[in-house]
C-alpha cells in the first residue's frame, strides 16, 4: 500500500488517524478532572487512560491531580523540538568523548605486551625545548650528510636568515643539494627572502598553502615543531630511519606539485598567475584565495578580472577552459 503523507501535526508525529480523532476531543477538554473528560468521550476513565497512553508517552498529555492536561499542536512540537535538541547535545558530547576514547583504546590494544616481541626499544628521537634554534640547525647540518629539505610557510618572519644563509651556502659549496617550499604569499611579504636563497644556490619552490615547518636530513635526521605548527618549540629530533623517509615522502609529492621559482618579474607573476588559476580550478571563493596567497581581496578580484579578460572569457569556468587549452595549467 502507498505511504500517505502527513496532513497534521499529530500524523506528522507518527500517530494514526484514530489517535487524532481522540486528542483533538480531549484537547477542548484539557483542564478539566478524568471522570468529566471520559465521560465527554464516552469511556471510562481507565479506557481514557488506555487510549491516551501513546500521548502520554510522549509528553502530550499529562494527568496531573486528577486533572487532564493536554497541550495544543504547537506546544508539543516546540517542546519536542526542545527536548531533541538537548538528546542531539548529549549525544554529540558523547560521541565526541567517544572519538577521543577510541585512540587511546586503539593505542592500549595494539601494544605488545613483553611476552609478545623478542626486542622492543624506544624510537630514536627526542622533543627539546631552549637554544639558539638556528646554531642548533647549522651544527646539526655540518656534522651529518644528506641532502635538505625545507618546508618553510613563515620563517622569514624568524631574524635569523644570514645565518642559515651561510649555512646554505658553505653546504651548496659541498656539493649537497638544499630545497625549500615556500607558500606564494612570500612573494608579496618577503621576495628578497627567497631570492637570497635562491643566489645561496638553494632550489626554491612554491605552493599556495604550506601546513607546517619541517627540515629534513637526507634520510638520517628530521625537525619538527612539536605539534605540527608554526612554532618554534617544543620541536622534536627524529632519527627514527623510516619516519624520517616517511616524512620525506611527505615533502617529494609536495615538491612534485610545487611551482618553481621563476628568475625575472614576468616569470614571477606567470608562476603567480598559474597559482590563482589553479585555485579557481578547485572552486575556491575569493576570500580563500586571498588568504591563501597572501594577498588583499581587492587584488584577488582584480586579477581575476584581469586574467578573464586575458583570455577572453565571460565566466570563470570558461577561463579554466581557455587556460588549459593555452598550456597554462
Amino acid at each position: 500500500m502507498p505511504r500517505t503523507d502527513p496532513t497534521t501535526v499529530l500524523t506528522a508525529l507518527g500517530f494514526s488517524p484514530a489517535m487524532e480523532r481522540t486528542y483533538e476531543r480531549v484537547l477542548r477538554q484539557s483542564g478539566q478532572r478524568l471522570p468529566w473528560v471520559a465521560a465527554s468521550v464516552s469511556r471510562t476513565p481507565e479506557d481514557l487512560l488506555r487510549d491516551l497512553a501513546p500521548l502520554v508517552e510522549r509528553g502530550i498529555v499529562r494527568v496531573v491531580d486528577d486533572r487532564v492536561l493536554v497541550e495544543t499542536p504547537a506546544q508539543a512540537v516546540a517542546r519536542l523540538l526542545v527536548e531533541r535538541s538537548e538528546d542531539a547535545a548529549r549525544t554529540n558530547a558523547d560521541l565526541t568523548a567517544l572519538a577521543r576514547a577510541v585512540p587511546l583504546l586503539v593505542a592500549a590494544t595494539a601494544r605488545p605486551r613483553d611476552d609478545e616481541v623478542d626486542d622492543k626499544r624506544p624510537i630514536d628521537g627526542e622533543i627539546t625545548t631552549g637554544g639558539n634554534p638556528a646554531l642548533l640547525i647549522g651544527a646539526l647540518i655540518r656534522q651529518s650528510r644528506g641532502d635538505l629539505a625545507w618546508l618553510r610557510p613563515d620563517q622569514w618572519r624568524i631574524e635569523r636568515e644570514d645565518a642559515m644563509l651561510d649555512v646554505i651556502r658553505d653546504l651548496v659549496a659541498e656539493g649537497r643539494r638544499s630545497r625549500a617550499i615556500y607558500p606564494l604569499r612570500v612573494l608579496q611579504e618577503a621576495p628578497d627572502v627567497v631570492r637570497r636563497r635562491a643566489e645561496a644556490g638553494e632550489q626554491v619552490r612554491l605552493l599556495p598553502e604550506i601546513p607546517t615547518r619541517m627540515f629534513v636530513i637526507g634520510s638520517s635526521h628530521a625537525v619538527l615543531p612539536e605539534p605540527l605548527g608554526f612554532v618554534d618549540e617544543p620541536r622534536s629530533l627524529i632519527r627514527q630511519q623510516g619516519l624520517v623517509e616517511a616524512l620525506l615522502l611527505l615533502f617529494e609529492q609536495l615538491w612534485d606539485r610545487a611551482e618553481p621559482l621563476a628568475g625575472s618579474g614576468e616569470q614571477d607573476r606567470s608562476g603567480v598567475r598559474r597559482a590563482l588559476l589553479r585555485q579557481l580550478a578547485d572552486g575556491a571563493h575569493d576570500e580563500q584565495i586571498a588568504r591563501r596567497l597572501g594577498i588583499s581581496l581587492r587584488t584577488v578580484r582584480r586579477r581575476v578580472a584581469d586574467l578573464m579578460s586575458e583570455l577572453g572569457a565571460d565566466t570563470r569556468f570558461q577561463a579554466g577552459v581557455e587556460a588549459a587549452r593555452r598550456g597554462w595549467l
